[in-house]
């Protein structure tokens, strides 16, 4: 079994596996004409569970064989310029190169003493981002799994710099169209049930700053401490950014926190048309940002930076056998002080790739495409009879929802969206998001793909509306 273990003796087989590996995947993504193939849960579960885990093939090729089988041949590939769903981009290929060569060294980025320069590469990256936000001299942060642990990093901080002993008191103001992951941080931190505050938004989805303010003087009144306000630069449903100036104006007046959820708007910080849509994030105390969303980055690669580096303290801890408190006099460096993990993968690879490859502005450029085409979808779905369209876009997201030619109930309508988007991806042809508005059901495209089209985005709509209107007209026959 020692033939399998990476090592010196091991390179050759090393080689040609990954590279047999490679050429599976480069003829998949060549090769791929839908974004999924509609296989059903009923249907894939069977062969999965009937692979005995108990008997190898003993064989790369073997494998990937039946890989094909069981995961490659159905994958959902976002690649493909009709996958319009969720906040999920194609990679570049520099972050891909990344993602080979960290996963073959396996560094781990917890002590200076498992990575060496993957420390240091990673620390640049941060200053880097900390630069680009404008956080200041003192700024730092670490590397992440992802958005959801940036922000529980960042209110863990903002609930240390409340400094007070009665969590019960402490409150935390938010978009009703920001991230779950707030009222889950939250709970973690044992904050009470009614801890966040839901800051209510106007017609354009953002937060509304007079709502803001009247909240936060209630709270100040009610002898309850302001702990934090979360802004959004780029809600998950809509794109859309809260008035950020504004905001960090109103975190001044009543010593709030004030933490910036860029997980999504992140990729302005590289773009050349529309990096004033985030300004005024340079006034936050802590800020999120996902690569693997806007950077075109493989999942994961995130990060929660800070506008002071000695908040992150309140995330150390010493242990004698990995990180010592003596090595902090001896200028030893090691991220686990900062990070909520202990062993962490050289995520930071996959972007220093990236920049030293395409260089900031080769991002910065794609991403200013896809926000280019959503307002082209915006045009679009403005001009079409048959659809609703929420919001015109701030970055690159379009929820909207098929209406009917003839009266239909409400209720029937949303039968009808649900039905289509359920349908086609079914179908395989496109896959697309939903969510809810005002409690009626609506379709979500997140368009993160340079390659998708304005011909792409009139085709989905002709299928979502064929599907809807084969489903009212089924309801009808059902119903006469």
């Amino acid at each position: 079994m020692r033939s399998h273990l990476l090592n010196d003796l091991t390179a050759e087989q090393y080689r040609s596996s990954v590279t047999e590996g490679v050429e599976r995947v480069a003829a998949k993504l060549a090769t791929t004409d839908r974004p999924f193939t509609g296989v059903t849960v009923d249907t894939l579960a069977p062969r999965i569970a009937s692979i005995d885990l108990d008997r190898p093939l003993g064989d790369t090729g073997a494998v990937l064989d039946e890989l094909e089988d069981v995961y490659l041949r159905d994958a959902i590939y976002f690649h493909h310029p009709r996958y319009l769903a969720h906040l999920n981009c194609p990679v570049v290929i520099p972050a891909v190169l990344g993602e080979a060569v960290l996963s073959a060294v396996n560094s781990s980025l917890d002590t200076w003493d498992q990575s060496a320069g993957g420390t240091l590469i990673e620390r640049r990256l941060i200053d880097w981002t900390t630069a680009r936000i404008g956080l200041g001299e003192n700024a730092d942060g670490v590397f992440t799994s992802g958005g959801t642990q940036s922000n529980l990093q960042a209110l863990l901080l903002a609930r240390e710099e409340a400094k007070s002993d009665s969590l019960a008191r402490l409150r935390v103001f938010a978009s009703e169209a920001g991230h779950f992951s707030v009222q889950k941080s939250a709970k973690l931190l044992g904050l009470g049930p009614d801890a966040v505050v839901p800051v209510p938004v106007g017609p354009d989805k953002r937060m509304r700053t007079v709502a803001l303010a009247h909240e936060l003087e209630r709270c100040r009144k009610d002898g309850l401490i302001p702990m934090a306000v979360v802004a959004t630069a780029g809600t998950t449903d809509f794109g859309s950014i809260d008035p950020l100036p504004e905001i960090a104006g109103l975190c001044a007046q009543y010593g709030a926190w004030l933490h910036v959820d860029a997980a999504y708007g992140c990729g302005l910080l590289a773009s050349l048309k529309y990096r004033d849509r985030v300004d005024g994030i340079e006034r936050a105390d802590s800020v999120t940002v996902d690569y693997h969303k806007s950077f075109f980055q493989p999942v994961s690669s995130s990060a929660v930076l800070v506008r002071d580096a000695s908040t992150l303290r309140h995330a150390t801890y010493h242990a004698e056998y990995l990180n010592p408190r003596r090595m902090v006099t001896e200028r030893i460096p090691n991220q686990v002080d900062k990070s909520l993990q202990t062993t962490r993968r050289f995520d930071a690879l996959k972007l220093w790739m990236t920049l030293r490859t395409m260089g900031a502005d080769g991002i910065g450029e794609l991403f200013d495409q896809v926000c280019d085409l959503a307002c082209e979808g915006w045009r679009l779905l403005a001009a079409d009879p048959r659809f609703d369209v929420v919001v015109r876009p701030a970055l690159s997201t379009l929820v909207f929802r098929y209406i009917p030619a003839d009266v239909t109930g409400p209720a029937e309508i949303d039968r009808a969206n649900l039905y289509a988007r359920k349908a086609l991806f079914a179908s395989g042809d496109a896959v697309v998001a939903g969510t809810t508005v005002g409690g009626r059901h609506y379709l979500k495209f997140t368009l993160l793909n340079p390659e998708t089209t304005t011909g792409d985005i009139a085709a989905v709509l002709d299928l979502i509306a064929g599907h809807a209107e084969q489903y009212l007209g089924e309801s009808l026959d059902r119903a006469s």
